[in-house]
């Protein structure tokens, strides 16, 4: 790393190798071309993966530390194989990607992210949600990409906020992802890994080929869209432009930095309709929270990073109103 500062608030190093100005962030109107072709294919199939109620990945607060480590779960469950599976964008959208090889690999990564590479290798599923999927095997799968940069606060992560025209989860923000597809191969395997990176494109308009990943989450469920969702780790190691490729789809493309993230005054409770209640982050003029805080609660909480704070200070959903 370029020098050894440390995040005040955090305790993560920072460094300014990798800083991104404003340059990467695209408007609308630098939307890819062909974005407005994959528009009807893929907006309602990623509808449910983004963020579902706030209990589909909410461990217990006080869940005891990470135990002994285990085999990676990634090859544990299959999927249904009559599971219809929805249609997606051209192949020639995602070419790259589908042909190749994907591989998931520490070397190189930051310092910081350590504590992240380290828990991804050893967390259990229960330590990440009480949601797991079916015995079965049944369920839609899908992935979302987790991935870590570094900006001019040090380190951070990469939200979208869904458009607010969306029929589920209007202006919810969440992981860039979605439901797998046939051309991104063995979902027991390495079609987690494409899906994520592939949604993550379309999505983001990120370049893929600046992302390393380096570790993979188990697998967890979202009871009301029986979505299995791969949370697949990456390091933002070649920062490349980002913003709304699809207006119909996504508001807008954002970083939040790991330091708003921990700062236990931007953390809050908040409870669904349903009487669920979860972890939510009160960051970038969003309010984060269902699967999404889930994940990012547990990562905080399993890497160190996590600060004390008030779980009495309950959010409403509707909090701008």
């Amino acid at each position: 790393m370029a020098d050894d500062k440390r995040c005040e608030t955090t305790g993560v190093p920072m460094t300014d190798t990798h800083t991104r100005t404003d340059t990467h962030t695209r408007t609308d109107s630098d939307a890819h071309t062909s974005a407005g072709a994959r528009a009807d294919l893929h907006r309602d199939r990623i509808a449910d993966v983004h963020a579902d109620p706030i209990a589909d990945v909410h461990a217990h607060p006080h869940a005891d530390p990470i135990a002994d480590p285990h085999a990676h779960p990634i090859a544990d469950v299959r999927a249904d194989p009559t599971e219809p599976r929805p249609a997606g964008p051209p192949a020639g959208a995602r070419e790259a990607i589908t042909r190749a090889a994907v591989d998931v690999t520490t070397a190189g990564l930051p310092a910081w992210l350590d504590p992240v590479a380290r828990a991804a290798r050893s967390v259990r599923p229960q330590q990440l949600s009480r949601f797991l999927p079916p015995e079965s095997g049944a369920g839609r799968q899908s992935a979302v990409l987790v991935l870590f940069g570094e900006g001019a606060r040090g380190p951070e992560l990469l939200l979208m906020e869904r458009s607010g025209t969306l029929r589920s989860h209007a202006g919810q923000p969440s992981f860039p992802g979605g439901a797998l597809d046939p051309e991104d191969g063995d979902q027991a395997t390495t079609g987690p890994l494409r899906a994520a990176l592939r949604e993550a494109e379309e999505e983001t308009g990120l370049d893929p080929r600046g992302v390393q990943l380096f570790g993979v989450l188990p697998r967890l469920y979202i009871p009301v869209s029986s979505f299995v969702v791969t949370p697949v780790l990456g390091w933002w190691r070649a920062p490349s432009p980002v913003g709304v490729v699809d207006p119909a789809e996504t508001a807008r493309v954002f970083t939040v930095p790991v330091a708003d993230l921990t700062d236990p005054a931007n953390r809050a409770t908040t409870v669904h309709p349903s009487g669920h209640s979860g972890p939510a982050f009160l960051v970038e003029s969003a309010l984060v929270w269902g699967f999404t805080a889930g994940v990012i609660d547990r990562i905080l909480h399993y890497a160190g990073w996590e600060r004390p704070w008030d779980r009495d200070r309950e959010v409403p959903l509707d909090w701008r109103a």
